[in-house]
């Protein structure tokens, strides 16, 4: 019995040693160190590669040697990756694994949409394109995609706004013309179909943004593109055979950033006792108010957006839909904008894999509602500021508090709320195209596409409203609408072939055709209503109505234009490149004598790395040098009457009938335009040359830009003779203007760990813009002045000056000198010959000097973006430096006279102005600023959580905080004003949006 009973014993201890043994060779096993040597194929090794457990966070770096040592199950798998080489993945079967890592080209063979009608490898370009990918687009409660290249691509400056309904003024490269709107800005292509409205993209929907900067890129779209093209690609199918199913949404608190220090109900009537004013007819003695008409006005803005998107297929057909909706409220009472776009795609092969064929359709619907904000005090931005702090909001009565005794004075509650303007946007757009794959690499495209724009624009003015000419009418209605339809079809073969594995040659040639049927509409304006229940919704319950209420501005206009366009890129053993293209466009929109321009480019490309002398060095990663030239048109802001002789109507004439003694009321018709049959394009030549290099395995890389622009034959009105015309005025091709610059462009990857990464992007660019001329031997003008501030007693008085010799937005006024004896504001005075000659009080126009320029001398973005594991945080700061503002709101506001009138003041009046100072607000360069600031516009801090489960693919949270500070000197309440027109850098009171800092927080899953 012992001698089983021991038995038992070593049987059951040989068992436990048995397990122990096992578990110890499982621990050894699920513990296997893996040491190796990363080299690259030179045998080099290399420092610094990151090693991953895929699926885990384990990991760690190779060191100086290339070495490297991590604890690592058999039959994982093991990540390498190093920046400028390929990732590669190693399952784990031993211990001493040493890997190879290849050179990673894909920076360079980056499909990218270079100058359209086709795309290219990126160590093929020969141009200066900016690549912007979907995640280093700018986050915000943004409701344009132009907003979303701010201080990201050097040379494009933008200047956003905080309004809902506003819209960022861009440029790229200077100003190079001298009409305004469509015509300063970039040209917009979408997924290949050129003049596409962007009110169709949602953020959501971008997967990359190309910036075609220099005239051998942009030359391709001809006559639409001397202020550079952008190219959005949006997102398509997947070809993984799985349906994707994609939700991002945040919500979004806006607080004004800064507002005006005005003088409140005490500062007020202690400025006013000190200075013996007297406010007693603008306000109850004896029962005053104490308003603060900034927080009356400004509130918090609530804003939210969602969207969905669904995409998917197989290698046969792949498909995507989209649905995006944003409701975006403005702090100020009564501006909001909502949108709702929905985007569809399908594409599918046929004939063997021969034919593509896809199709979408995308549609917006946009409602606007906007406050007043048009001059003399007829804007709630204004009134907020200058309306009386000692009356208040409302009578006892309930109404709206008003002092009709003062001049341009209303109560800016009542406009909120009495006077009300919106706008509904529908946009329909329905895209074909088909490829045929004709033999290997040659290829002929069909794109068919239309758009369709409707606008209806709806105001009502109740029966309390307290503007003048409306206030008397008891109730006004307008309403109006206009119709755009855009057709363009697109044409063209494109062949690429390879030679001997050397000689790369591609070849396009193209046809297109378009029309353009826009600003067909037609408006009503009735007035005096019983009550103001139905609003514009039933017009026909007005008791009056006038022909001059019948809206005639909206004429149709129908422009034509037919082009004939083509390329040839050569690049031999990717060491030589070369590009030519020409475009020949014919638009109705010209004269008759000339309704044709041809705009060619050419550029060269060398890849001085690819050479056998460089194949040894260690300095440098990549280095490409480029030159380009090119010519290009600017055809944008036209209509069908732009070189046709016009006539409109010019007032009535009575008819009395002989025989009855009747009479009739008759339109008189005048000249509104001449015609100029000479009219032509205004044509764009620009010199380009560039650098790209790499260095530190590419960790380190960037470019340099030159460039040299010269626009002629801008097209611009100038008087001529009513003796030899119909009309005052001529439109015709006279001046010259020059921009030529320096950029530089910044990518860097300076800390790289295992758990850790820092990616640093910097972008900066000078410009110089110069107006070369504006006359000739036909046509003259010295000069002329633009930017009236609407200050008082200088009515006339403007702050700007376009003329040869000096950048647009040149200002020109007068020279402050301090105060004379009495306290009043005293001017330099000059003589005829421009001597200085002493001080006035009453200076002239031939008193005024030129006193710097809005143009900024160095534009810039900076972005940071650091991941620690699964948390991501991305800084950017983005500003301006050199560029004067015209403060035009702190010299309206300094204006002691506005005291004597029943108005407001700034609070800088109580100690720097004497109340007997009525010329405080003369426009001089007192309100001339620096405008430089440097902001931190985005901080953004993100968590991925990864896959969940089996249902959720990803889910990743942020929260992001726009516009966290600025620093500058600027007085005013932004120094981030537009930039754009031929008015810039002045801060308009009735328009200017106060700058709001945004609270974000939002969700990204994908299913």
């Amino acid at each position: 019995m012992l001698n089983v009973q021991l038995k038992r014993k070593r049987t059951f201890a040989q068992s436990v040693l048995f397990v122990v043994f096992l578990l110890s060779s499982t621990l050894a096993f699920a513990q296997n160190k893996v040491t190796g040597t990363v080299t690259d194929k030179s045998g080099e090794p290399l420092a610094g590669v990151n090693v991953l457990e895929k699926g885990t966070t384990n990991g760690c770096i190779t060191d100086l040697d290339g070495k490297y040592s991590i604890e690592v199950k058999r039959g994982q798998t093991l990540i390498f990756t190093f920046i400028g080489f390929t990732k590669k993945e190693v399952q784990v079967n031993q211990s001493a694994i040493n890997v190879v890592m290849e050179e990673d080209s894909q920076t360079l063979d980056e499909v990218v949409v270079v100058v359209g009608y086709g795309s290219m490898t990126r160590k093929d370009v020969t141009s200066s394109i900016t690549t912007v990918k979907a995640d280093d687009l700018n986050v915000g409660v943004y409701t344009n995609p132009a907003q979303l290249l701010q201080g990201k691509v050097p040379g494009l400056t933008i200047a956003n706004t905080s309004d809902p309904n506003g819209s960022a003024s861009i440029s790229l490269r200077g100003t190079s013309s001298l009409r305004e709107g469509a015509a300063m800005e970039p040209y917009y292509v979408i997924d290949g179909v050129p003049g596409v409205s962007l009110s169709l993209i949602a953020p959501e929907d971008i997967e990359s943004i190309d910036v075609l900067r220099d005239a051998s890129a942009t030359a391709i779209y001809g006559s639409k593109a001397a202020n550079g093209v952008i190219i959005v690609t949006t997102k398509k199918g997947s070809k993984n055979g799985k349906t994707n199913v994609n939700y991002s949404g945040y919500v979004a608190i806006d607080n004004t950033l800064k507002t005006l220090d005005m003088m409140n109900a005490s500062e007020l009537l202690a400025y006013a006792n000190a200075n013996n004013v007297d406010l007693s007819p603008y306000y109850d003695v004896n029962n005053p108010a104490d308003t603060n008409w900034q927080d009356e006005v400004l509130r918090s803005g609530f804003s939210h957006n969602h969207n969905i998107s669904i995409n998917g297929g197989n290698e046969k057909t792949t498909y995507s839909a989209s649905l995006n909706y944003i409701d975006r409220e403005g702090v100020v009472r009564g501006t909001s904008m909502d949108r709702i776009t929905a985007r569809s795609f399908l594409q599918t092969k046929t004939l063997k894999d021969h034919l593509d064929l896809s199709v979408s359709v995308n549609a917006s619907i946009t409602n606007k509602q906007t406050a007043s904000t048009e001059n003399q005090g007829r804007s709630v931005l204004d009134a907020m500021y200058y309306y009386n702090p000692l009356v208040p909001v409302k009578n006892a009565d309930g109404s709206w508090y008003a002092n009709t005794s003062i001049s341009q004075s209303y109560n800016p509650l009542s406009m909120v709320y009495e006077d009300q303007y919106k706008t509904k946007e529908k946009m329909l757009q329905g895209i074909a195209k088909a490829t045929l794959h004709i033999i290997d690499g040659l290829d002929w495209n069909l794109n068919l596409s239309y758009q369709n724009e409707q606008y209806i624009y709806s105001n009502y003015n109740t029966t309390q409203s307290q503007l003048p000419n409306i206030s008397s009418r008891h109730g006004q209605a307008s309403r109006s609408t206009k119709e755009n339809i855009k057709k363009q079809m697109e044409t063209y073969v494109n062949y690429d072939h390879v030679f001997a594995d050397k000689h790369k040659l591609g070849l396009m040639a193209g046809y297109s055709w378009e029309q353009n049927d826009d600003n067909d509409g037609f408006g009503l304006t009735v007035y005096n209503f019983y009550d103001d229940y139905l609003k514009y919704y039933n017009m026909g319950l007005a008791n009056n109505m006038d022909i001059d209420g019948i809206n005639s501005d909206n004429k149709l206009s129908t422009l034509r234009m037919i082009s004939f366009y083509g390329r040839v890129n050569y690049s031999f053993n990717s060491k030589y490149l070369f590009q030519a293209t020409i475009r020949r466009d014919g638009s109705s929109a010209f004269g008759k004598n000339n309704r044709w321009g041809t705009f060619p480019s050419v550029s060269l490309a060398w890849r001085i790395t690819e050479e056998n002398f460089m194949k040894n060095q260690k300095v440098f990663d990549d280095l490409k040098f480029r030159i380009g030239y090119g010519v290009s048109g600017n055809s944008l802001g036209f209509d069908a009457y732009t070189a046709q002789q016009t006539y409109g109507a010019s007032g009535w004439f009575t008819y009395v009938d002989p025989v009855t003694g009747s009479s009739s009321s008759y339109r008189t018709l005048a000249a509104t335009k001449n015609a100029n049959p000479d009219l032509k394009w205004e044509r764009t030549g620009m010199f380009n040359v560039g650098i790209d290099f790499g260095f530190f395995n590419n960790r380190l890389t960037g470019t340099i830009e030159y460039y040299a622009k010269r626009t002629k034959d801008l097209i611009y009105d100038y008087p001529v003779s009513t003796n030899r015309y119909p009309y005052g005025t001529m439109t015709a091709n006279v001046g010259e203007i020059s921009n030529k610059g320096i950029e530089l462009t910044i990518n860097a990857t300076p800390v790289i760990t295992n758990n850790f990464t820092w990616n640093t992007t910097l972008n900066i660019a000078h410009n110089k813009n110069n107006v070369e001329s504006l006359s000739n031997d036909t046509y003259s003008v010295n000069y002329r002045d633009y930017g009236n501030p609407d200050v008082g007693g200088y009515a006339t008085t403007n702050v700007q000056r376009l003329m040869e010799g000096s950048p647009v937005g040149q200002f020109y006024v007068w020279e402050w000198a301090g105060y004379n004896e009495d306290g009043g504001s005293i001017f330099n005075d000059y003589d005829a010959e421009g001597n200085l000659i002493g001080t006035t009080d009453a200076p002239d126009d031939g008193d005024r000097r030129k006193a710097g320029s809005a143009q900024p001398k160095v534009t810039f973005g900076w972005n940071n973006a650091f991941t620690y594991k699964n948390w991501s945080l991305t800084a950017f700061f983005q500003g301006i430096a050199g560029n004067k503002i015209f403060n035009a709101t702190r010299a309206f506001y300094n204006n002691v006279t506005l005291l004597n009138t029943g108005k407001n003041v700034l609070s800088e009046v109580a100690t720097m102005q004497k109340a007997t100072d009525t010329r405080a607000q003369a426009p001089s360069d007192r309100y001339i600023e620096n405008g430089s600031y440097l902001r931190l516009a985005s901080l953004s801090l993100g968590y991925d959580f990864g896959k969940l489960g089996d249902w959720v693919n990803s889910l990743k949270i942020y929260a992001t905080c726009n516009n966290v500070f600025t620093l500058t000197g600027y007085k005013g309440v932004d120094p981030e004003i537009n930039l754009g027109g031929l008015q810039p850098g002045i801060d308009w009171r009735n328009t200017t949006y106060p700058r709001t800092r945004t609270f974000m927080f939002g969700v990204n899953i994908n299913f």
